[in-house]
């Protein structure tokens, strides 16, 4: 198990039953997960909850974040408006890890209509188990992200 403890998850209406499953996959194994997310099927607005989850991570509530909607991408953009944010929105677990090793990526996002529940439970599984690579390009181009980020948000 990685370095991380407490995953704060959140969702919106289209990924009621992913984010279930995914929580309960995280809890089996000894994750805490925080839900943030909405427990109805009624059309919510996604950027509450990418948001939430976003708020949650920068403020060191929880370890990193995992969020899912129809896409991955609006849930994500929303959670890259908050400081301190890396979210990234993944397919398969090859990015998923890439983006922890090369991005430092403290938020994984996917989408319940574009992902199966193994397919999610893979993209977890591969961005908790990698381990940032922190040295040279890598930390410079994640510097540089942190850098541009505090030009706007002070």
């Amino acid at each position: 198990m990685s370095e991380v403890k407490v995953i704060g998850i959140g969702n919106d209406h289209a990924a009621v039953d992913l984010k279930n499953e995914i929580k309960a996959y995280l809890e089996e194994k000894g994750y805490k997960v925080v839900n943030y997310g909405t427990d109805s099927s009624e059309s919510c607005d996604y950027p509450v909850y990418g948001a939430k989850v976003g708020n949650a991570v920068a403020s060191g509530e929880v370890d990193a974040g995992v969020l899912i909607c129809g896409t991955g991408i609006g849930i994500s953009i929303a959670a890259n408006k908050i400081n301190g944010v890396r979210a990234a929105v993944v397919s398969e677990p090859v990015s998923a890890r890439l983006t922890k090793e090369h991005n430092n990526a403290n938020i994984i996002a996917f989408g319940a209509r574009i992902v199966g529940s193994e397919m999610a439970k893979a993209i977890v599984d591969a961005w908790l188990d990698a381990e940032y690579i922190g040295s040279g390009r890598h930390e410079r181009r994640v510097n540089m992200i942190e850098e541009e980020a505090a030009k706007y948000n002070k």
